[in-house]
C-alpha cells in the first residue's frame, strides 16, 4: 500500500529523526571524529562595487542652493582644557566608541560647531532664525485629541481636588471630635470635682463653699498632703466642732444634771431676795403708764366741754 503524502512540518521532522538515528548509528561505529559534524565558513569577500555607488549618488544628488540644502562638514569644537589638564596628543584618538559619555559629548561639540559656523552664514543671506512671537506651529496631534487629553487632564484635576476637600474634612472631623472629646472630658472632671466637694462638706470634712462659684480648679495630685496637713494643723472640722458644741466634748452624757450630795449642800449661789422678787428696786425704772381706759378717757372728754 502507498503511504499518504506528509505535510512539510511531518517531513521535516521525519527527516531530523531519520538524521538523528544515523548520527547515532555513526557514533556508535566510530565513523564519526570532532570536527566533521562542524560546519565551515569561509572568510568573507568585500566587495566594492565603485560604479554602483556612484550610480546611487548621482540619483538623489541635486545641484540645489546651500540655503535649500544647509549641509555643513566640520570637525568637532575644541575642548575647553583646565589649567590642570594635561595637553592632548593630536595623534591619539580623540573618541572612544565604547564609551558614551565621551561619544555623545562629541555629537554635541560637533553640532555646536556647526552652529557656530552656519549662523553668521544664515545672518548674511538675511535669512531669519529665530521664531517670531505670534508665530503658531502645526501642532503634531489634532485639536479633536488636544481636545481629548484637556478633557482627561481636567477630570484628573477635578478628582485630586475632590480627593484633597475629602482629606481636609476627615482632618477637621478629626479634630473636631477630638475637641469634642477634650471638652467632655474636662466638664466630666469639673463635675467629679464638684461631687468630691460636696461629699467633704457633706461629711464635714471642709467647710468652704468655693466650688459652688464653679471657677475653682480640682486640686493637683501632688497638693492632696499639703491640704491634708493644713487641716490637722487647723484643728477639729465643722462636723466635729458642732457635735462638741451640741454634745459637749466627751464623757458621761447620761446623768449630767442630777443633783448630787454636794451640789444639794452647796447654798452659796442662792439669793433669797432674787428668788422671792423682794428685792431693792433700781431707781429710775418705773412701771410704764397705763393707758386710762374707756369710760374715764369719756368722762374726761366731757368735763373739757
Amino acid at each position: 500500500m502507498d503511504t499518504p503524502p506528509l505535510s512539510g512540518s511531518d517531513s521535516d521532522s521525519d527527516d531530523s529523526l531519520v538524521t538523528d538515528r544515523e548520527l547515532q548509528d555513526a557514533f556508535s561505529r566510530g565513523l564519526l571524529k570532532p570536527g566533521l559534524n562542524v560546519v565551515l565558513e569561509g572568510p568573507k569577500k568585500a566587495v566594492n562595487n565603485v560604479n554602483g555607488l556612484k550610480q546611487c549618488l548621482a540619483e538623489f544628488k541635486r545641484d540645489l542652493e546651500w540655503v535649500e540644502r544647509l549641509d555643513v562638514t566640520l570637525s568637532p569644537v575644541p575642548e575647553i582644557s583646565g589649567p590642570q589638564s594635561p595637553p592632548q596628543d593630536k595623534n591619539q584618538k580623540a573618541v572612544d566608541p565604547e564609551d558614551d559619555f565621551q561619544r555623545e559629548m562629541s555629537f554635541y561639540r560637533q553640532a555646536q560647531a556647526a552652529v557656530l559656523a552656519v549662523l553668521p552664514r544664515l545672518h548674511q543671506l538675511k535669512v531669519p532664525t529665530k521664531r517670531p512671537t505670534d508665530y503658531f506651529a502645526e501642532m503634531a496631534k489634532s485639536d479633536q485629541q488636544m481636545q481629548k487629553i484637556r478633557q482627561k487632564l481636567q477630570v484628573k484635576q477635578a478628582a485630586m481636588e475632590k480627593s484633597e476637600k475629602a482629606k481636609q474634612l476627615r482632618a477637621l472631623r478629626k479634630y473636631g471630635k477630638k475637641v469634642q472629646t477634650e471638652v467632655l472630658q474636662k466638664r466630666q472632671q469639673e463635675k467629679t470635682h464638684m461631687m468630691n466637694a460636696i461629699k467633704k462638706y457633706q461629711k464635714g470634712f471642709s467647710d468652704k463653699l468655693d466650688f459652688l462659684d464653679g471657677d475653682q480648679k480640682p486640686p493637683a495630685r501632688g497638693s492632696k498632703e499639703g491640704v491634708k496637713g493644713q487641716q490637722t494643723k487647723k484643728g477639729p472640722n465643722a462636723k466635729r466642732r458642732y457635735k462638741n458644741q451640741k454634745f459637749g466634748f466627751g464623757g458621761k452624757k447620761k446623768g449630767s444634771k442630777w443633783n448630787t450630795r454636794e451640789s444639794y449642800d452647796d447654798v452659796s449661789s442662792f439669793r433669797a431676795r432674787t428668788a422671792h422678787g423682794k428685792g431693792l428696786k433700781r431707781p429710775g425704772k418705773k412701771g410704764a403708764n397705763k393707758r386710762p381706759g374707756k369710760r374715764t378717757r369719756e368722762k374726761m372728754k366731757s368735763r373739757k366741754h
